[in-house]
């Protein structure tokens, strides 16, 4: 909920007043912690042309103020000077004293999310404006590349994320979820590329560790701060906390979501928006969409029954944590302006559904595949596998109306849903006829159902990077076993399993590689060199995600591979989650240039708990870590494992 305080409320209370360069002075005491208190919560504080916005409980400040569920008009997040005090007061009590917050000035605010860099020199670097200049970004631009170069802010951006219980009724029934501060999704973690990232994480469950993995961060040389359980941490206990700091050094569309057993299906989710260049114009960012398949019992509940028959039938999907089922619920709905560009973050944080997403009567351009910008291009729809993301501008030419906004799954890829058709939203455009006011009769664009990824010919990223020539090459046979009336996944033969209670990170950094084969550990000792994968697989399309590192997708087809196979090495699409055809194969390279311990895995969640997983031990000897953090930290899910009988029953991610 967005809250706005009037000129009167802010300008009465202990002097405040606003200058005519924009500076909001307050002078006095403020109530205890205000900005602090704020922070915990997530949230953002920001200026516009018309007034002063907080995103969270009016409460904080004891101001009057009034509530939107709509973000502010021409949003523009907090200057980072104003950004730099916040955190300032965090370290500094509070005492009376005069407190200047220097904000944006009274201009023209820049499109949601779409923040403009620190000032420099004129002549020394480009302003960042998505709907004329979307390439600049400071002394940086859309060509940088950001593999080797970057911003770095000095900014920190911090949050506070309570794991809580809860019943909740996202589609109008309720169940038991599992949720970031009290709501699915949890808060969008927003950042500027070059920010430093702190995410302070509170195990408020009541008998469940948890973690918290950021989905798509590269994690340059901070591999403990994957959030991985069994693999760079001890799962965090109940009554516990952990606190992952990062770098923004990409930019562009990214979710984060527990990885600890199925924690993320029942609602440990949220967006992720780090503002940089775009390789189109656009005139406003609605930040994140996030598609997900919903089921009317817990993931835990479901997962002996997919282990054993099957995956189980989706109820229903949310389209950012809301649907109708039935007469219950409410449906996801935007606003659209007539002739503005609407830049749309996608994100697929399903369990088991790959999304054909598509707005009736309307084509996008694709600016962006994961956290990769590629050169635009126009299509009616994108088809978004699991993991995935895909930056979209959609312009409001079509007439004035409302228009159903769809995330269709994918029949051909397996997934089971009770009512394929019932996952959408609304788009209203402003000014349209009353009659529009209802839901809309718009006809689904025609569209070719597809477990495939967008054609590799449109994936161009827009920073060219060839691959050189392999220094090691790798082949993985995928298969499926059944243990015991258990459905096990399977590389070369070997399931996956690590133990939570000595992640593999401890055992790499404590030079003992005595590694058991299912932990199916790849040493990589080499420095920046070529590792190609090759994966050859069964029946079954697979969504294959690489943690601290994007991939370079060399090869993707159906049937085996094999010498005469012709490699894409100019510039070939890269992004960090490739589906992998059934019966065929992929061909992956990436760079040893990120020392960790790093996950590979498919990301349908009954199949990471069934063991579809392997991990890099990226040179071992120049890993950056702190044991005794790490060390503590396990001690403490050890005994708290211990106390309680808690008894490992996956493959321990």
């Amino acid at each position: 909920m967005w809250h706005k305080w009037s000129d009167t409320a802010l300008y009465g209370r202990q002097g405040a007043r606003r200058t005519g360069t924009g500076i909001l002075v307050v002078a006095g005491r403020w109530p205890t912690g205000p900005i602090t208190e704020s922070l915990k919560l997530g949230l953002e504080a920001s200026t516009s042309a018309t007034g002063l916005y907080i995103r969270g409980l009016p409460s904080i400040f004891g101001l009057d103020s009034t509530s939107s569920s709509a973000r502010p008009p021409r949003y523009q997040p907090l200057h980072p000077r104003c950004r730099l005090l916040v955190q300032e007061m965090q370290i500094f009590p509070l005492v009376p004293s005069l407190i200047a917050l220097i904000c944006a000035s009274g201009t023209l605010a820049a499109p949601p999310y779409s923040r403009q860099a620190p000032p420099l020199p004129e002549d020394d670097c480009c302003r960042f404006d998505s709907s004329k200049a979307p390439a600049c970004w400071g002394k940086y631009n859309l060509s940088t590349d950001y593999y080797d170069d970057g911003p770095s802010t000095g900014v920190i951006r911090e949050y506070w994320f309570d794991v809580v219980n809860s019943t909740m009724a996202p589609d109008g029934v309720n169940r038991t979820v599992l949720s970031i501060n009290g709501t699915v999704p949890g808060p969008t973690i927003i950042a500027d590329w070059g920010d430093t990232i702190v995410v302070h994480v509170r195990n408020l469950l009541q008998d469940n560790g948890t973690s918290i993995h950021f989905h798509g961060i590269r994690q340059n040389y901070t591999t403990e701060m994957d959030g991985v359980a069994s693999v760079t941490q001890c799962p965090t206990p109940p009554g516990d906390s952990m606190t992952y700091t990062f770098k923004a050094t990409q930019y562009g569309t990214s979710w984060y979501h527990s990885h600890f057993q199925l924690q993320a299906w029942n609602g440990v989710f949220g967006g992720i928006v780090i503002n940089g260049p775009a390789s189109a114009p656009y005139d406003e960012d609605l930040g994140t969409l996030i598609l997900n398949d919903w089921f009317h019992e817990t993931a835990d509940q479901l997962y002996a029954r997919a282990s054993t028959r099957g995956p189980p039938v989706a109820m229903n999907g949310l389209l950012n944590g809301t649907n109708v089922f039935g007469d219950r619920g409410k449906r996801f709905e935007t606003e659209f302006e007539p002739g503005r560009r609407y830049r749309i973050r996608v994100v697929n944080g399903a369990m088991d559904t790959m999304f054909r997403f598509m707005i009736d009567g309307h084509n996008m351009t694709v600016i962006a595949t994961d956290l990769v910008p590629i050169v635009p291009y126009t299509t009616g729809n994108v088809n978004v596998g699991i993991g995935q993301r895909y930056d979209v501008i959609v312009t409001a030419d079509a007439p004035a109306d409302t228009y159903w906004l769809r995330a269709v799954p994918s029949t051909t890829c397996g997934s089971r849903h009770a009512d394929l058709m019932n996952i959408k939203g609304i788009v209203r455009y402003r000014g349209a006829p009353s009659s529009a006011e209802s839901s809309p009769t718009t006809a689904m664009l025609p569209y070719e159902d597809s477990c495939a990824d967008e054609p590799a010919a449109s994936l161009v990223p827009v920073v060219p990077l060839d691959v050189g020539e392999a220094s090691r090459q790798d082949a993985f046979a995928v298969g499926l076993q059944v243990v015991d009336g258990w459905f096990k996944w399977t590389l070369n033969k070997n399931t996956f399993l690590s133990d939570w209670n000595y992640p593999s990170l401890l055992q790499a950094i404590s030079d003992n590689q005595n590694w058991k084969p299912n932990q199916q550990v790849v040493n990589l000792e080499g420095v920046n060199q070529w590792v190609y994968f090759v994966i050859e697989n069964t029946g079954f399309d697979h969504p294959i995600h690489l943690h601290g590192h994007d991939v370079h997708v060399l090869s993707q087809a159906r049937g085996s591979h094999s010498q005469n196979t012709t490699l894409q090495l100019k510039n070939p699409p890269r992004r960090d989650v490739v589906m992998l055809p059934a019966h065929g194969h992929l061909v992956l390279a990436f760079k040893t240039d990120n020392p960790g311990v790093w996950l590979m895995h498919c990301h349908i969640g009954w199949h990471t708990g069934q063991g579809f997983a392997l991990q890099l031990v990226e040179r071992a000897a120049d890993i950056p870590y702190n044991k005794s953090v790490l060390s503590d930290s396990c001690m403490t899910w050890n005994s708290y494992a211990t106390s309680f009988n808690i008894l490992q029953d996956d493959s321990g991610i």
